[in-house]
């Protein structure tokens, strides 16, 4: 299995096609991503199947609701024993705690903090501060002292939260290489300036899975690392 830091993010309801990409990408990457779209067609028995190809798991429900309900969530996916596994900061303290105390023992849990897709202009729009960078900080804070694993963060902010964490573990998505197309991201950076700044895994999808040989792909944005 390759040590890449690289997480491919199969979005896609159709899960042969799921497998299909995972497959061809499975020796240069460390691992595969499944969000809402994946999830909410395949469901568990979905999950399992990924599984079966022998990746680690990302599942990327950014998980948000009253702390019973997001405990008891989680407790309905312990068997499928996912790598990594999303919330969303703003769920508050209680709920992120009641997050990791329903984990598996081996599942990072990690919480969401500013979406990739949000600008200042965004989080002012939802009555919040408008710099993306103060709001990272505030819930990479409350992240730790809820006693997570880490959170998610664009590479702009990468670096701040790995100064207010030395120890987290720090999801970036909204990779894509320096000749890549930013698509609904608007806060990206290239996969290497975000290893650069701390990130402990990378979040890439279309740049990958849209491309014509998925494979070839990989090792061309693995070679950047």
């Amino acid at each position: 299995m390759s040590g890449s830091p690289i997480y491919v993010a199969i979005d896609t309801p159709d899960l042969e096609r799921a497998k299909s990409v995972a497959e061809r990408v499975r020796r240069h990457v460390g691992g595969i991503k499944l969000g809402l779209e994946f999830f909410c067609a395949n469901g568990r028995q979905g999950v399992r199947e990924m599984a079966e190809l022998g990746l680690p798991t990302f599942l990327d429900l950014k998980l948000h609701d009253i702390p019973n309900t997001v405990g008891k969530a989680i407790q309905a996916l312990r068997p499928l024993e996912p790598a990594i596994l999303t919330v969303h900061a703003v769920g508050g303290r209680a709920m992120m705690e009641d997050a990791k105390a329903a984990a598996p023992a081996g599942t990072k849990v990690v919480a969401v903090t500013v979406l990739t897709s949000l600008d200042g202009e965004d989080l002012r729009s939802v009555g919040l501060d408008d710099d993306p960078h103060g709001q990272v900080e505030r819930l990479t804070a409350l992240s730790r002292e809820a006693g997570l694993d880490g959170v998610v963060c664009s590479g702009n902010e990468v670096r701040i939260a790995r100064r207010l964490w030395p120890e987290g573990f720090f999801v970036v998505p909204g990779v894509r290489p320096s000749d890549g197309h930013s698509g609904d991201q608007k806060r990206v950076v290239t996969p290497r300036a975000a290893l650069d700044a701390g990130a402990s895994v990378l979040v890439i999808g279309r740049p990958i899975t849209a491309a014509q040989d998925p494979d070839i792909a990989a090792r061309a944005i693995e070679a950047t690392l």
